[in-house]
């Protein structure tokens, strides 16, 4: 199973052997330039070690690359590759395991998400009392203190919805998804009106697969796509399991995933058509 540091390396240290080769410099030319040995060059590049964020910056100015978004997303990227990092996300550490710091990292630079859930609202689109309802049963027992806190950093996550640009949103449920009642009937009542608010921004859109679909390709479990500015090279799809995620970084699985999510838009309800579903779920409700 690959993790999120293991592949943000590996992808990362592609990048930064690409805009090297675009810059007609060898690996010995940048570590002479750098005043590095070049086998550092070379464990950066592989993806055998962590560079830390000043490194990338080095790297870069070496190379000659002025994209601004590009050099943010890729000294981010080392933050979350093993390099440090200083996103708010890290006040955390002692809370959240390495694997979801990464995908919080990862939803922060990405410009796209395109998300099929099965069981739950995604996080992004949960309300607070929704969230904590989803955690306490997730993580049965759990002190009343981590509970909180886990519940604030779900909703911290959002914030990504609102920055400037925000990230793009692109959510196709299962109709499963709001009719089971997580937290009782007044918290699901208003989770529903939550997502008939959000979902009328301008960067989110929210598709309902009702139960006439039938069978389709999500019932093999929820995944998302990120897609990152400046370059196709760094996209992801992260699945998500209990206590891990597994990332799939070949072309081919970024193919096979994206072209799934198609399909089930394609089949799904129309994003007006599906607010008048989660209105007429709220009215069974009553």
């Amino acid at each position: 199973m690959q993790h999120g540091p293991a592949v943000r390396r590996r992808k990362l240290g592609e990048e930064l052997r690409s805009l090297r080769h675009a810059s007609g410099l060898t690996s010995r030319d940048a570590a002479r330039i750098l005043g590095w040995h070049q086998s550092k060059v070379s464990r950066i590049e592989t993806g055998v070690s962590g560079v830390r964020p000043a490194d990338v910056t080095r790297l870069l100015d070496t190379y000659g690359v002025d994209d601004t978004q590009l050099r943010d997303l890729l000294a981010t990227l080392a933050g979350s590759a093993g390099g440090g990092g200083t996103g708010w996300w890290h006040a955390y550490r002692g809370l959240i395991p390495p694997q979801y710091r990464d995908f919080i990292s990862l939803e922060s630079q990405a410009r796209t998400a395109r998300t099929l859930e099965t069981s739950v609202v995604p996080g992004l689109l949960q309300t607070a009392d929704y969230a904590r309802a989803v955690t306490r049963a997730s993580l049965d027992g759990l002190p009343a203190g981590q509970l909180d806190s886990l519940v604030e950093v779900r909703l911290a996550r959002q914030g990504v919805l609102r920055t400037d640009p925000p990230l793009r949103l692109s959510a196709v449920l299962d109709e499963a998804v709001l009719r089971r009642e997580v937290g009782g009937r007044r918290v699901m009542r208003e989770q529903l009106r939550h997502l008939t608010r959000v979902a009328q921004l301008p960067h989110v859109q929210l598709q309902l697969l009702p139960f006439s679909v039938g069978g389709h390709a999500g019932l093999t479990g929820p995944f998302v796509i990120f897609s990152f500015p400046s370059t196709s090279d760094l996209d992801v799809v992260v699945l998500d399991h209990l206590t891990s995620s597994l990332y799939l970084e070949r072309k081919e699985d970024l193919e096979a995933y994206s072209s799934a999510f198609r399909t089930m838009q394609a089949h799904a309800l129309s994003p007006e058509h599906s607010l008048d579903l989660i209105a007429t779920i709220d009215r069974d409700g009553q």
